[in-house]
């Protein structure tokens, strides 16, 4: 569960941590991730230490830095998502153990055994349909958001049987919370601050420590995320994406894209609708 850039809105992958009793340097994402624990045991670290087996969930939003601590046949799921992509929209609801544990509730979820089969099963086929090529492509992100309110759904179900310590919110939660529910309509650093009750200089100095990004590069990282979705599975006009991610100014979108991505829009969705 590394930081990695990942060109879909949603992706899985299984892997295999070998036994380690070395700790990984910590991560940041900017999109959310799910690890699903499948058999083994490993002990990773997120803002406390958590021993987690077979069976366990790990919940892991955007911006929280994190990292394995050890590992001994660890084999897991990996589920990822843009949260930016979906806060807005009716999966929303199932967001909210991830919510939980970035205002401070326990980032690991207990799914029951007779559930955990069907949930691995989820992220299998998750895997299979996002990597499909082909003209079954077309229905990709549809089958794979479904796939992935399933998956949120036995997460958010098993959620409810486990205990859960007492939630205080941060300041970098809440504003990372409101930059990924508004970040594709017009959003500055100001508005980011007065939704938190802090200066502008305390929230970017306050995120930049917690998660290595500002309020700003945060704001830009979810619009990018959108954008990608719109590149992949829309044919809109570069022009209009941009509007749609936020930005009136198409050409100022096409040059932040061609610095986070080294090309343009058009020629990153051209590389990935290559038969």
């Amino acid at each position: 569960m590394g930081e990695r850039a990942h060109a879909r809105p949603i992706w899985a992958e299984r892997r295999a941590n070998k036994d380690s009793s070395r700790a990984s340097p910590l991560a940041v994402h900017d999109f959310a991730v799910l690890g699903f624990m499948t058999s083994g045991h490993a002990v990773v670290e997120q803002r406390e230490r958590f021993a987690l087996r077979a069976g366990d969930v790990l919940l892991v939003p955007a911006g929280e830095a994190h990292r394995w601590v050890s590992s001994k046949n660890a084999v897991f799921w990996g589920v990822g998502f843009c949260g930016a992509c979906y806060a807005p929209s009716e999966l929303a609801t199932l967001l909210d153990p991830f919510e939980r544990a970035r205002a401070g509730s326990s980032a690991v979820i207990h799914i029951p055994s007779e559930r955990q089969d069907h949930l691995a099963s989820l992220c299998a086929t998750l895997l299979e349909e996002t990597t499909v090529a082909g003209p079954q492509r077309a229905h990709t992100e549809l089958v794979a958001r479904s796939l992935l309110a399933l998956i949120l759904a036995e997460v958010a179900r098993a959620a409810h049987t486990t205990p859960s310590t007492g939630v205080q919110t941060s300041m970098v939660g809440d504003a990372l919370r409101f930059i990924e529910r508004n970040c594709l309509r017009p959003l500055s650093l100001g508005d980011v601050s007065a939704a938190v009750n802090k200066s502008p200089s305390y929230v970017t100095t306050a995120l930049k420590r917690a998660t290595g990004k500002s309020a700003v590069e945060w704001i830009i990282a979810g619009r990018l995320s959108e954008a990608r979705n719109r590149l992949l599975h829309t044919d809109e006009f570069v022009d209009v994406i941009a509007e749609r991610v936020g930005y009136a100014d198409a050409t100022h979108f096409i040059r932040l894209f061609r610095r986070a991505h080294g090309v343009t829009p058009a020629a990153w969705r051209a590389a990935r609708r290559r038969p």
